[in-house]
């Protein structure tokens, strides 16, 4: 008599997550810098099954005189989601009345205005537009990651990389790190605990950090503070290996000992 065991089983019998990553481990990242050749920066992060791009744009003139600052740039981010986006809700949300994109809108806005150099550019505007182009979890903290990447790209002096990562879990033993969606939606009738975190990893500065589950304890809230900066720095160092590589790229390119391929796409292709 033949048993099968199924897959789930066999990742619970290897104390594995429903992916197949240990409780510690971040997911598989991707980073692209460039792809949009007609903005100033642009990047494509892949966390997963998470894609995010982000082009950034400036710094440029204010549209009306009434938004400059005389002492520092503005910063104007729009967060958007491919109709194709969510697998479940194909709905085509606006940016502008979406509570969830406006919410995290100005949540990845305090996050770069605690590390760009705003007051280098003064009475100018620098525009950021995020298009999440597939939606598995952990969107905020991919559209963070990739801003970063496209800032560099684009010129933007920074004191230092933003890093976000993502820590949680449904029970209070075991945190897990980098959620997915299934993970961070709720289990057992209970809301699971999904911190979202962004750090400057080489000052050890928390820039943002929320969670809207009820932990028990100061003692979890710990952990899984923790846990979400230690993920930060793992990212820290998959960004910068990143940016390193894409630089002795360019530098090559320069000497003329390689090329360059730019990609034709543009975020207009994105409308719909």
């Amino acid at each position: 008599m033949s048993s099968s065991i199924r897959r789930t089983d066999l990742l619970a019998l290897s104390n594995l997550r429903n992916d197949g990553r240990r409780p510690e481990e971040i997911r598989r990242m991707r980073i692209q810098m460039g792809p949009l050749s007609a903005h100033g920066g642009s990047a494509v992060v892949e966390m997963g099954l998470t894609v995010v791009l982000a082009s950034v744009r400036g710094p440029i003139e204010c549209s009306r005189r009434s938004e400059e600052r005389s002492d520092r740039a503005i910063l104007d981010v729009t967060v958007k989601t491919a109709p194709f986006a969510p697998s479940a809700d194909r709905r085509v949300t606006n940016p502008n009345t979406d509570r969830r994109l406006v919410e995290q809108s100005h949540q990845l806005k305090r996050a770069m205005e605690a590390a760009i150099l705003l007051h280098l550019y003064p009475k100018s505007r620098i525009e950021i537009t995020v298009w999440v182009l597939a939606d598995d979890g952990g969107r905020l903290c991919a559209a963070i990651n990739a801003t970063t990447i496209a800032l560099v790209d684009a010129g933007i002096p920074l004191k230092d990389l933003v890093c976000a990562c993502s820590a949680g879990g449904a029970t209070d033993d075991v945190v897990l790190l980098d959620l997915n969606r299934r993970e961070e939606m709720s289990a057992g009738g209970q809301p699971a605990v999904y911190l979202p975190c962004a750090m400057l990893p080489q000052r050890g500065t928390v820039v943002l950090s929320q969670c809207e589950a009820r932990l028990p304890s100061l003692k979890t809230l710990e952990k899984v503070m923790d846990a979400a900066m230690d993920g930060c720095r793992a990212v820290f160092d998959i960004l910068q290996a990143a940016i390193r590589e894409h630089a002795s790229t360019l530098l090559l390119a320069r000497a003329g000992q390689a090329t360059i391929e730019e990609s034709t796409s543009s975020l207009e292709q994105l409308k719909t």
